[in-house]
């Protein structure tokens, strides 16, 4: 346990350390956010601010892979590497040439299955992966495989998008993340997946010295698609996915903020909130700042693991 703690210790120092280097280089590169033009003016006021800090959490990744270089470990970074792929494609499109829409959403949602469908495949085939959902008290509900995999296919997929959603304020998604990562470290027994787990909330504190606002570099989609897709397939791995509604409770609340808005919209012509994900909304309706909806968010996340962990210990585990 100890070396654990001392790897995730050694993750957060590196990114600390070397996060000055990343963003002197992505300045150089003018690999810079570009603005929506609908964002609130405080959010103008980001233009120029380097992108694709996320690269900085490769460290977490080849930290992991010193420390248990072994196959589920292997497994759990490709994971990460993947999805971070999906959104490197994104954020350099938005960077180099100041696109704010970036890679199409078609182009994204093929990569995302496409790399969710061969990670399910090498758990089901070479990690012993059963097609059962855990329930409570020891009960499970048994699938066919074809129907088990649809699920898990959109399940992660959407849960990885709705952790997306949610990189939207100055140091929100690794305030949020941060617990989740936490607690896939309390409840496993995988020592793969408690080292991965400590190192990358390691590497996202790291982060966070730079990220908080006023941030000095933005992790962009290569970060939060990395830490979706990874948070997403630790829930099937530790057989939770009943818990997500509650543990991913923050996440799904910025996409379904999204899909109730269009949905809205287009039966009204009205707006249901004044601007989605939902962070938008509580800053221009009620005038929070950055950092009051960053600390409450991360309450919420904070008290959501609690509720999950107590659940998992007295009625699944």
């Amino acid at each position: 346990m100890y070396g654990i703690m001392a790897v995730s210790g050694l993750s957060f120092l590196l990114v600390a350390a070397l996060m000055p280097l990343l963003i002197w280089a992505l300045r150089r590169l003018r690999l810079t956010q570009p603005i929506r033009a609908e964002l609130p003016a405080d959010h103008q006021a980001k233009r120029g601010t380097p992108l694709m800090a996320g690269l900085i959490l490769l460290i977490g990744v080849a930290t992991s892979l010193q420390f248990h270089p072994v196959p589920l470990m292997l497994l759990l970074c490709v994971t990460f590497l993947l999805f971070s792929s999906v959104g490197f494609l994104d954020d350099f499109k938005k960077a180099f040439w100041q696109d704010p829409s970036g890679i199409s959403g078609r182009t994204k949602l093929v990569l995302q299955f496409l790399f969710t469908g061969v990670v399910l495949y090498v758990l089901l085939h070479s990690f012993g992966l059963t097609s059962d959902i855990a329930l409570f008290q020891g009960y499970e509900l048994h699938l066919p495989v074809y129907v088990y995999v649809a699920v898990i296919l959109l399940f992660v997929v959407g849960s990885a998008n709705a952790i997306n959603f949610t990189d939207g304020l100055d140091g929100l998604l690794i305030n949020v993340s941060v617990p989740t990562y936490f607690f896939f470290f309390m409840i496993s027994d995988k020592p793969e997946v408690q080292t991965f787990s400590l190192v990358m909330i390691g590497c996202l504190l790291g982060l966070f010295l730079y990220n908080i606002y006023p941030a000095r570099a933005f992790m962009g989609d290569t970060g939060s698609m990395a830490i979706g897709g990874s948070l997403s397939v630790l829930a099937v791995i530790e057989k939770v996915e009943i818990l997500i509604p509650i543990l991913f409770s923050v996440y799904l609340a910025e996409q379904l903020s999204v899909i109730l808005q269009v949905w809205y919209y287009k039966r009204t012509k009205l707006r249901l909130f004044r601007m989605t994900p939902i962070h938008f909304h509580f800053s221009l309706k009620y005038g929070w700042s950055e950092n009051k909806i960053v600390m409450i968010f991360g309450f919420i996340s904070w008290i959501s693991v609690l509720v999950c962990w107590l659940i998992w210990k007295y009625l699944m585990h």
